[in-house]
C-alpha cells in the first residue's frame, strides 16, 4: 500500500485541549511495498504518525492518503474496509489477560472473518496450525495454550508481533516492537518482520528506540524531532553528525543499551492494536 502525509498536523490523543501539536506540519511518501524506520527522541510524535498513518487517528489539518484514498472522506463502511488491511501494533499490545495466547493471536485475523466465523472462534480456534506456525517463528509455540497473563513482557511483546504474520493486511504499523526484548529476541523479531514484509510486499512503517537496529537492518529512515520531519534519507547517508542533532539534549537515548533479559509483564493500560 502507498501512503502520503502533506502538511498534517495532530495532536496526541491523550494531549489537553491548547497543547502544542504532536506532529506539525508532516509531509512524507512511502511507497508500496517499502519497509522504512522511524527514530527519533522521546515525545517527537512517533507513535502519534502512526497512528494518524492507520487511520485511528485524524489529524486537524493536512491531508493524508492510503493507496489514493483520503480515509476520513469514506463512508463508515468504506472506511472500515480501508482499515482492515492496515495493522497497527503498539509498544504494548492490548491483549486480554484471561484470553489464551492461540485465541490472542488469531484475532488478527477477524477482519476476514465473517460474524458467526468470529464468534466461533472465540471458543474453537480456527486455524490451530496458522496461530502455531507464526507463533513458532518467534519461538512461542509452545505457549500456543497458555493464558496471556502468564506471559512474561517480552513474551507479550512477541506475541503482539505473531498477529502480524496472520493479518489480512498489507501496510504495518508497528510501534517500538523490540522495547521488551534482550538483544538475541530483538534481533530474531526483527529479521521475522522484515522478511515476512519483503515477501507479501508488505508496506512496514517501524518506529524503533534503537538506532543501530534501524541503521544496520532498513534501507530508508525517517528521523523526528519536535513533531516534524528532521531528515528523511536512505540508510548510508545518515552519519553521526545528523544524529547527534538529532538527539541534542537526548544523548542518553541515542546511547542507550540493549535491554539484557526479557522483561517481566508491564501492567495493562490503554492501547490500540488493530486490523479492522
Amino acid at each position: 500500500m502507498h501512503l502520503s502525509l502533506q502538511q498534517v498536523q495532530a495532536a496526541h490523543p491523550a494531549a489537553r485541549r491548547g497543547a502544542t501539536p504532536a506532529l506539525r506540519g508532516i509531509t512524507l511518501s512511502l511507497r508500496a511495498g517499502e519497509q522504512v524506520a522511524l527514530i527519533g527522541p522521546s515525545g517527537a510524535g512517533k507513535t502519534t504518525l502512526l497512528q494518524v498513518a492507520a487511520a485511528a487517528l485524524r489529524p486537524a489539518s493536512g491531508r493524508i492518503e492510503i493507496d489514493g484514498a483520503e480515509p476520513w472522506s469514506l463512508p463508515v463502511r468504506a472506511l472500515q474496509r480501508l482499515r482492515g488491511r492496515l495493522l497497527l501494533a503498539p509498544q504494548v499490545p492490548p491483549l486480554p489477560p484471561r484470553q489464551r495466547v492461540i485465541t490472542s493471536v488469531l484475532a488478527a485475523r477477524l477482519p476476514a472473518m465473517g460474524l458467526w466465523t468470529s464468534l466461533r472462534s472465540l471458543f474453537y480456534p480456527v486455524d490451530i496450525p496458522g496461530a502455531h506456525a507464526a507463533l513458532e517463528r518467534f519461538d512461542l509455540a509452545e505457549k500456543l495454550f497458555e493464558r496471556v497473563d502468564r506471559l512474561s513482557g517480552g513474551e507479550r511483546q512477541r506475541v503482539g508481533l505473531a498477529r502480524a504474520l496472520l493479518a489480512p493486511a498489507s501496510l504495518w504499523l508497528v510501534d517500538e516492537p523490540l522495547s521488551a526484548l534482550d538483544p538475541r529476541r530483538a534481533e530474531q523479531a526483527m529479521a521475522v518482520l522484515l522478511d515476512e514484509a519483503r515477501s507479501r510486499g508488505a508496506t512496514l512503517l517501524a518506529s524503533l528506540h534503537q538506532v543501530e537496529v534501524a541503521l544496520q537492518r532498513f534501507p530508508r529512515v525517517i528521523a523526528l524531532r519536535d513533531g516534524a520531519v528532521f531528515f528523511d534519507l536512505p540508510t548510508a547517508e545518515v552519519d553521526a553528525e545528523r544524529l547527534r542533532q538529532l538527539y541534542a539534549q537526548h544523548e542518553e537515548e541515542l546511547h542507550a543499551p540493549a535491554p539484557s533479559a526479557d522483561t517481566p509483564a508491564p501492567p495493562p493500560r490503554p492501547a490500540v492494536m488493530h486490523c479492522r
